[in-house]
């Protein structure tokens, strides 16, 4: 009885694994786990021949996530003969996601058969989503591989499937050619690209403006003009200000000068004044003055519109006016730089003092116009974030020719030893100051003085903060190389392995600025690094040791390697308590997997309360489980409430999750990228990275469409168009009042194993 009674069970068992359309959740698991530890071996690999079509793309895309080259011959087979076009399409995506310039044959052979003729493989020709993902993977892979003699190849392949798409309405083809060729940059890709400014699919005009933008081509400046004063879409006319911009168009002054002060859509307003800023001698300066002081009176009647976090005299829904409004004093920065116009400072007067001078838009632009007014107005504070901002304006007079204000220059220099005297004496440790110290470095060091590694050298060993010692190294690592540097970054990498368990900052900035110094004898170091428990820092050592020319030199490193390797040095080990860090380690076990595998997109949303109101992100857990789950634990941990919204750039993107407030905090972990097809349109959420698989808390929402982030980055949610109304009027310093997460349970049945 227990026999046939086993037997039912694994005939169900079965039966609900075949069900069409679904991956059986012990599958998923095992692919979400290969992910995890960045590991591609035989059980994925025999998950791309599975006979269940679903089951190949997925598997496709854990290939391209883990990004291991070894994949590609199993890619290249299901891009060729594979009979769904959904798993041929992830194989190319794929590929793209790999980067390597083994898989370019593939894509350029596919790329460079006839629409309507039949594979050299016998499979039939790439459908329209298939040549879709094989431009993108041509983008990504001539970008990866710029001085690859494929590039010029792939870059070609690029433009012809531009070309042949003239006058045609693949928009999908078409957006993702344009991006490829962003990314690629052939020869002739401006002149391509601008014939897509005459279609009136608005998204297709807009990726050409983008790219010709990024290309900072000079041929469509009529074109762009006619569309920045015509055009009825906002991102058309903001996209055409940027290609003006990039252009340099001094004839576009005009049209440029009427959006920035007229146009009725905020994302166009910051593109053209960010346009106006190179267009010196044009006559922007005075009209945009005048447009900054009617926004200073209109803000200035409520300090809380310009100081964040202050009660408000009374409610007001302000639509973004502080972001405009520093946009314009990074203009006037530049348009009356070193002319100490007289209106223009005193403008910059008022307006750093209502920002607290905490704003280093504003620090920086009042320290171009008129240096040394600004050098006497420098104001010692125990204000982390005014000293931040202070100290990038004062590096501003770095930059100014040894004959002009000289006694500005020495007094900035000046200003910068005292401050190093009286910033790095000891301190309590809770102190806020310290976060301004990295900007005090990194601004001293723009002045390139013959001290700075004497100076910044000792403090390496004494300084507690992890930020801070990543800055010296930076510093260091451009300084001459010394023996006295290298045996300080020598020292520093060890003490800062013992002592670094939330952030890996120092150790990958060491080991870059050692390498950097003197190649061989960072071997030393580096070869220490690949056991050290964060994978982040093992695949940096793996990354800088692999140098072909430093091998040539100490044969001895390849051995090394591949013994690391034997260890599984090179993938993302479990999490060891001992280690006393979770940093780059596997911190999920089954059952995180299986909630996580468990939503569905519609299933689960996020509801944030801030200062300007509320909006909801709409999260996308099928496309990206993992890191949606480490937003709803950190979420539901209280983790977001009360962070400032520490980055704001209009038009293009505004980013909290930093507890620590500039940028360089996190939870003490990482998780791993989740790439995914999903576009970066207007609205769309997704992981702050500094580097592939460094997400932790930090997220992000796009103002506007941006193509060129697309599979780099981990789209996991989208706020609609009421949201986004919300998120346009955040600025920089506003608060998450709270998140708050609803969560219903899918009806959609989960497969079992």
């Amino acid at each position: 009885m227990k026999e046939r009674i086993f037997t039912l069970l694994v005939f169900s068992l079965i039966c609900i694994s075949a069900v069409p359309g679904q991956v059986p959740i012990g599958v998923s698991i095992q692919m979400l786990k290969a992910e995890d530890a960045r590991r591609y071996d035989t059980s994925l690999e025999k998950l791309l021949s599975d006979t269940n079509p679903v089951v190949r793309k997925r598997a496709a895309l854990a290939a391209g996530r883990i990004g291991d080259e070894r994949a590609i011959t199993n890619l290249v087979p299901l891009l060729e003969k594979d009979a769904s076009d959904d798993v041929r399409a992830m194989a190319a995506f794929a590929l793209g996601e790999i980067e390597s310039v083994k898989g370019a044959d593939a894509i350029l052979d596919a790329l460079g058969r006839p629409k309507n003729s039949p594979t050299n493989a016998g499979g039939s020709a790439p459908s329209s989503a298939v040549r879709a993902r094989l431009v993108e993977a041509a983008g990504k892979i001539a970008a990866a591989n710029s001085k690859d003699e494929k590039a010029k190849a792939l870059g070609e392949a690029i433009l012809r499937v531009l070309t042949n798409e003239e006058g045609k309405t693949d928009s999908k083809v078409v957006c993702l050619g344009l991006t490829a060729a962003l990314r690629a940059r052939p020869a002739g890709a401006d002149e391509v690209v601008r014939k897509f400014l005459a279609y009136t699919d608005p998204d297709i005009v807009g990726d050409a403006l983008n790219t010709l933008t990024r290309l900072r081509a000079k041929n469509a400046n009529r074109d762009a003009r006619d569309l920045l004063a015509t055009s009825v879409y906002g991102v058309v006319r903001a996209n055409a200000a940027r290609v003006l911009g990039a252009a340099e168009d001094k004839d576009a002054a005009g049209v440029l000068l009427k959006a920035a002060v007229s146009d009725n859509d905020l994302r166009v307003r910051v593109s053209a004044i960010r346009a106006l800023g190179g267009l010196k001698g044009a006559g922007a300066g005075d009209k945009l003055l005048d447009r900054g002081e009617a926004l200073y009176k209109q803000l200035a009647t409520d300090a809380s519109a310009l100081r964040p976090g202050m009660p408000a005299a009374k409610p007001v829904q302000y639509r973004g006016e502080r972001n405009e409004l520093l946009e314009i004093a990074t203009t006037l920065g530049r348009l009356f730089e070193g002319t100490k116009d007289e209106m223009a400072v005193s403008f910059m007067t008022r307006l750093r003092g209502l920002t607290r001078a905490e704003a280093p838009e504003v620090e920086i632009a009042f320290a171009r116009i008129a240096p040394k007014k600004y050098v006497d107005s420098f104001e010692p504070t125990s204000a982390w974030k005014s000293l931040s901002a202070q100290y990038q304006g004062l590096a501003e007079l770095a930059k100014l020719d040894a004959m002009k204000e000289p006694d500005a220059k020495l007094k900035a220099r000046l200003i910068f030893v005292q401050e190093i005297a009286m910033r790095f004496t000891p301190s309590d440790p809770k102190d806020t100051v310290a976060r301004a110290r990295p900007d005090l470095v990194r601004s001293f060091a723009a002045f390139k003085s013959e001290n700075t590694s004497n100076i910044f050298r000792p403090l390496l060993e004494s300084e507690p903060d992890v930020f801070v010692r990543a800055a010296i190294a930076e510093t260091l690592g451009e300084q001459p190389a010394s023996k006295e540097n290298l045996d300080e970054l020598n020292t520093a990498f060890s003490k800062s392995l013992l002592i670094d368990k939330e952030y890996d900052d120092a150790q990958l900035a060491i080991l870059d600025a050692l390498y950097k110094l003197d190649k061989k004898e960072s071997v030393g170091t580096l070869l220490i690094a690949l056991s050290a428990p964060d994978y982040l820092v093992r695949k940096k050592a793996f990354e800088l040791l692999d140098d072909k020319d430093l091998q040539k030199d100490l044969p001895g490193i390849p051995t090394s390697l591949e013994n690391a390797r034997t260890k599984e040095k090179d993938k993302v080990l479990p999490y060891a308590p001992a280690f006393g860090t979770k940093l780059g380690q596997v911190l999920n076990a089954d059952a995180d997997y299986r909630r996580a595998l468990s939503r569905k997109n519609g299933t689960v949303k996020a509801v944030l309360s801030t200062e300007k109101g509320t909006f909801t992100i709409d999260l996308m857990p099928e496309d990206a489980p993992l890191t949606v789950d480490n937003f709803i634990k950190l979420a539901r941990a209280d983790y977001f409430n009360g962070v400032e919204v520490h980055r704001v750039v209009p038009n293009f993107v505004m980013q909290d999750g930093d507890p620590h407030g500039d940028g360089n905090g996190g939870p003490g972990w990482s998780i791993r990228c989740e790439i995914n097809m999903l576009p970066y349109e207007r609205g769309v959420v997704g992981m702050a990275l500094s580097g592939k698989d460094t997400g932790g808390s930090q997220w992000f929402v796009t103002h506007s469409p941006q193509p060129h982030l697309d599979g780099g980055y981990t789209v996991f949610g989208k706020v609609n168009e009421t949201g986004m109304k919300v998120v346009d009027s955040i600025v920089r310093g506003d608060k998450i009042i709270s998140v708050r997460v609803l969560e219903t349970n899918s009806q959609r049945r989960v497969p079992s194993k």
